[in-house]
């Protein structure tokens, strides 16, 4: 059993480790259910942002290419109206460079009626035909439609592959067609911003945030915050197509390695997503977790102390104070008084003990007042290790013949008063486990024990074990030799043969009074009676400890010889028994005295349990012993 200081100690221990362990789960779990949310919000948020600029893009990439494209046919329709103004250039490289250079484009390229480079910037062009490349066969509809004129798509030119656009007419006087070619740079500016990776790098604020672009259908991925990742799919970098189409409010997965929480939008025909590692995304999370469960510890903590502080002060303390009043009182100081009045309860309390302990002082006079009203001397007492002093009623001192003196002494001393009941145990009276005799008289004494306490009960039973022994003598023993009669003895008998293998050499003897009637014809009957208790003494004093005897009726006797340990110790009681029956003689008055006969036969027990055919064997035995005697022969 634990201290209650300590039990409140522990408890509030507990509750404080209970109360701070479910804070903690409460807040780490709206921590991460709110960085979830703002996670997905900062997501859609920057998504929407790169759909917009993609938007923007889109829309400034198509105006600087129309631009562009306007810009090179109408460079083409100047420089066509040059070279016709002035046919002689067309015979020098030279000046068509220059003209190239004033009209701020790269190439120039002249072509005949049949469609062959005949003159132009770069001679190692010549002989070029439309049919020359993928590129020049866009312009070959012109040669049936002098009415066209054409702008050609960003592409790469036949002859090095770099990056061109061709705008291509006839001239005026349809002499020639005239083919310009610029370098497409505002276009790639504009087109390089269009990249997803290029927007990527422009969102990508917080550099443990990464993005990328995946095709819907195949699952490339087209663009990242990582080049090295492009072109590759998806599921290389731990990114699933079912993750993606299947979760759009976000998802945790393992991209390149390290576990991140994903949040992927459809832009066009990409899907776009933003990707944070888990340890950019639940980094402040711990962070919080930490500081916040270090307040809660330490707001815990000061409460805990300042409850424990305010119950040990006021009901602990209190608490104590009243056990060990209580303790006063078990240990026999009824006089000790309990008030305590810090609070309602314990004040009740306090009450409530103090009534107790009237009512238990004047149960004890009630109860000697009854028991003084019996018949009987009964006294009460009570003890136990916590109180010294022993309570018992007013008879007890006078059932067990106690002065005043030694009253006093026992009643203050507990273990005193035990050592004279185990005094008094050590005399017990026969069988009787809670009867023992005292002097002349008999107490019965009964204790109930609960836990360390004592309570007892002494009766005097004097009277009643003196009626009852009067009664067994008269059931029992024959009245005038003071043997066992035939009642008796069968008992006695029936007991001892419940388990005859107990009592070892054992023999059961058939004992018949020789002469009897000769002696109550001569000298009458009370010198027969003389002649019966003497031999009844014979027989009584026979092997002490080892023997019990009985008159069975008339001159008939039983000796029952028992507990011998060996068949030649038995042997000897028989010769004793021989001796006895020779040579004993019986005093019948003061001036006679006449010699005392008896013929016997015994049987040996041998582990028999029915001791009748025993007696019956015996008493045959002891017939042929008498008439052995009376013819002068011996025998048994």
């Amino acid at each position: 059993m634990k201290p209650l200081r300590k039990m409140i100690g522990q408890y509030m221990n507990l509750v404080t480790l209970i109360l701070v362990s479910f804070l903690t789960i409460v807040i780490i779990s709206v921590q991460v259910a709110d960085t979830h949310r703002q996670a997905y919000n900062d997501a859609v948020m920057t998504l929407q942002q790169i759909e917009q600029v993609l938007e923007q893009n889109n829309a400034e990439l198509a105006e600087t290419r129309e631009e562009y494209s306007q810009t090179c046919l109408y460079n083409a329709e100047a420089i066509a109206y040059l070279i016709q103004d002035k046919p002689s250039v067309l015979d020098s490289v030279d000046e068509l460079r220059r003209i190239a250079v004033f009209m701020e484009v790269d190439e120039i390229h002249i072509f005949d009626k049949t469609g062959r480079i005949f003159a132009g910037t770069h001679p190692e062009y010549f002989d070029f035909t439309f049919d020359s490349g993928e590129q020049m066969v866009f312009f070959k509809p012109m040669l049936t439609d002098k009415s066209l004129k054409l702008v050609q798509g960003i592409m790469p030119n036949t002859a090095e592959a770099k990056m061109m656009q061709y705008s291509a007419l006839w001239s005026a006087d349809e002499n020639f067609i005239v083919q310009v070619g610029m370098s497409p740079v505002n276009v790639m500016k504009a087109t390089q911003k269009n990249e997803l990776s290029y927007i990527f790098s422009l969102f990508r604020v917080n550099t443990e945030a990464s993005y990328y672009a995946i095709d819907q259908t195949s699952g490339e991925i087209v663009g990242a915050t990582q080049s090295d990742c492009v072109h590759k799919n998806s599921e290389a970098i731990g990114l699933s197509l079912s993750d993606i189409t299947g979760q759009p409010k976000g998802f945790h997965a393992s991209v390149n390695g390290q576990d991140s929480f994903c949040v992927f939008q459809l832009i066009g025909t990409n899907y776009v997503g933003r990707i944070l590692t888990n340890r950019v995304l639940y980094g402040w999370v711990m962070m919080n977790t930490v500081v916040l469960c270090f307040c809660l510890i330490i707001i815990a903590l000061v409460l805990m102390r300042a409850v424990t502080r305010y119950m040990n002060h006021y009901v602990v303390d209190d608490i104590y104070r009243i056990n060990k009043k209580l303790h006063s009182i078990v240990a026999g100081n009824l006089d000790e008084v309990i008030d305590i009045q810090s609070s309602t309860e314990l004040s009740e309390l306090s009450s409530d003990i103090n009534r107790m302990k009237k009512s238990l002082l004047d149960n004890s006079r009630k109860m000697s007042y009854v028991l003084s009203k019996t018949n009987m001397y009964i006294g009460v007492y009570e003890y136990n290790d916590h109180m010294r002093q022993v309570r018992f009623t007013e008879y007890v001192p006078q059932i067990l013949g106690l002065t005043p003196e030694k009253t006093r002494e026992l009643s203050c001393d507990y273990r005193m008063f035990g050592e004279f009941l185990s005094h008094l145990r050590s005399h017990p009276f026969g069988d009787e486990a809670n009867i023992f005799k005292l002097d002349e008289r008999y107490i019965k004494a009964e204790e109930i024990y609960e836990n360390d306490n004592v309570f007892g009960v002494l009766i005097d039973v004097t009277e009643d074990i003196l009626k009852r022994l009067q009664i067994e003598r008269e059931r029992d023993y024959d009245h005038l030799t003071g043997l066992y009669n035939r009642g008796g003895l069968e008992s006695f008998l029936a007991s001892c043969f419940h388990k005859p293998e107990e009592f070892r050499e054992s023999a059961l003897v058939m004992i018949d009074a020789d002469n009897l009637k000769v002696i109550n014809d001569t000298y009458g009957h009370e010198a027969g009676d003389a002649y019966l208790k003497r031999l009844a003494g014979l027989l009584g004093e026979f092997a002490p400890g080892h023997s019990v005897a009985a008159r069975l009726g008339g001159d008939e006797f039983v000796l029952f010889l028992y507990r011998y340990q060996t068949k030649a110790a038995l042997s000897d009681a028989f010769t004793a028994l021989e001796e006895l029956q020779n040579n004993s003689r019986a005093r019948l008055s003061d001036d006679l005295c006449v010699p005392l006969g008896f013929s016997f036969g015994y049987c040996l027990t041998e582990g028999h349990a029915d001791y009748q055919a025993l007696l019956k064997d015996a008493d045959e035995k002891m017939y042929e012993n008498k008439k052995c005697r009376k013819s002068g022969r011996a025998g048994r």
